[in-house]
């Protein structure tokens, strides 16, 4: 299944040279997940989390914020392109044919396009349980600075066991939006300081040309998160079907519902949740996921799938159903090899394993997380009931739509 018939002519674009400000004017609409940089040719694209990535003056050019992606071909099978948004971090990406680009495919596109085919795979399939949450009594100083660390897109707001509330990166480039504008010596959309876009007879004119005000960031840094955050959360059960899943983010338009099981959060799933379901195999397995390759410095994609086979391979009564390994750099460095935070996360037939290793280079620190999961596995003393694999014809219905042309 190709992505021909979902690719998009109708995407924002602006040239190299255009000013943050002008980047921030377009991002004030939510919908939107990136820009096409185009000057005599393609650039590249900017997506929010450029944007919010680190602080930028309203008169730096789009030249600085471009990020290389990977291009297209419009014959590209779905599966191919969910990982490729995936391992982008976007969720648009350029398509060509030859040297032209001719389009665009949003997540959005991708979802609607393999939607009736989602039926076969629930919420708990594909959500994400070791969440990272925020406290009601947090900031936005605090938000921005988790999003920029691990790298993520959104944050529940969370008092005991219950979501009471969500920050998402949208929220973040909303207000840095906002913040971007007033620098400038106003407020051109005529905005309100938190809410949303002002009426015309809502009877108070937009801020006018007085200067900067970068004293405001400070006070932005220290927005309480329950002035920012979208409350109350929408939810969602472990057992629904992802494309039940699908249409109800279209319809609130929304990007992440939490799981919910007897009220208390189980975990979240996102667009990008369900894109990883995409690259799911029709075989019945799900290939070691890793994000942050770029960070493989002194090992191969192929050492990371062994050692994840491993782990079968030293207790055979557990099957590794899917595996994900993150990688995360800090600033610190020995001998010029940064740290490197390492989180894997195995989902078997006998349960969650999640463990997280640091070390210089991105063997020292697998290998440490590594080792915390074979003493999590070594513990554990008593196994849930095995769940019986899955037969062959169970993963043709399941997945065999993915191997057929349309």
């Amino acid at each position: 299944m190709d992505i021909a018939d979902i690719l998009s002519t109708d995407f924002v674009q602006l040239p190299p040279d255009a000013t943050v400000s002008a980047l921030a004017g377009k991002f004030e609409d939510p919908t939107l997940v990136g820009v096409v940089v185009y000057g005599d040719q393609y650039k590249g694209i900017v997506t929010r989390r450029q944007l919010t990535g680190s602080h930028h003056q309203p008169n730096e050019t789009l030249r600085s914020l471009v990020w290389q992606v990977p291009h297209l071909d419009p014959e590209e099978d779905v599966r191919t392109v969910a990982q490729l948004m995936i391992d982008a971090h976007a969720q648009l990406l350029p398509v060509f044919e030859g040297e032209s680009l001719i389009g665009v495919v949003t997540a959005d596109d991708l979802l609607k396009r393999v939607q009736s085919y989602l039926d076969v795979a629930t919420v708990e399939d594909a959500a994400t349980t070791d969440l990272v949450t925020l406290d009601p009594t947090a900031t936005f100083g605090d938000a921005l600075h988790t999003f920029r660390e691990q790298q993520i897109a959104h944050l529940p707001v969370v008092t005991g066991d219950q979501a009471v509330g969500i920050v998402s990166l949208s929220d973040v480039t909303d207000l840095t939006v906002r913040s971007v504008a007033k620098s400038q010596g106003g407020d051109p959309g005529g905005r309100k300081s938190v809410g949303g876009p002002m009426s015309a007879s809502s009877g108070r004119a937009g801020r006018g040309g007085f200067g900067a005000r970068e004293g405001d960031n400070t006070r932005l840094l220290d927005l309480p998160i329950r002035d920012v955050m979208t409350e109350p959360v929408r939810t969602i059960s472990p057992e629904a079907t992802l494309d039940t899943a699908v249409a109800t983010m279209s319809e609130i338009d929304a990007s992440s519902l939490i799981v919910t099981r007897d009220e208390d959060t189980n975990g979240i799933l996102t667009k990008t949740d369900i894109l990883d379901a995409l690259t799911w195999d029709a075989g019945g397995n799900r290939p070691v996921q890793v994000y942050g390759t770029d960070l493989i410095d002194d090992l191969t994609y192929e050492d990371i799938v062994g050692m994840i086979e491993n782990f079968d391979d030293r207790d055979h009564r557990m099957n590794v159903l899917d595996a994900k390994v993150h990688l995360q750099e800090h600033t610190e460095r020995l001998r010029g090899t940064p740290l490197l935070l390492a989180r894997i996360r195995l989902h078997t037939d006998s349960g969650l394993f999640i463990a997280s290793g640091e070390g210089y280079g991105a063997s020292h620190a697998i290998n440490n997380a590594r080792d915390t999961v074979e003493r999590q596995i070594r513990k554990q003393k008593t196994y849930g009931q095995s769940k019986k694999p899955p037969d062959e014809e169970f993963w043709e219905r399941r997945f065999g739509w993915l191997l057929e042309g349309d």
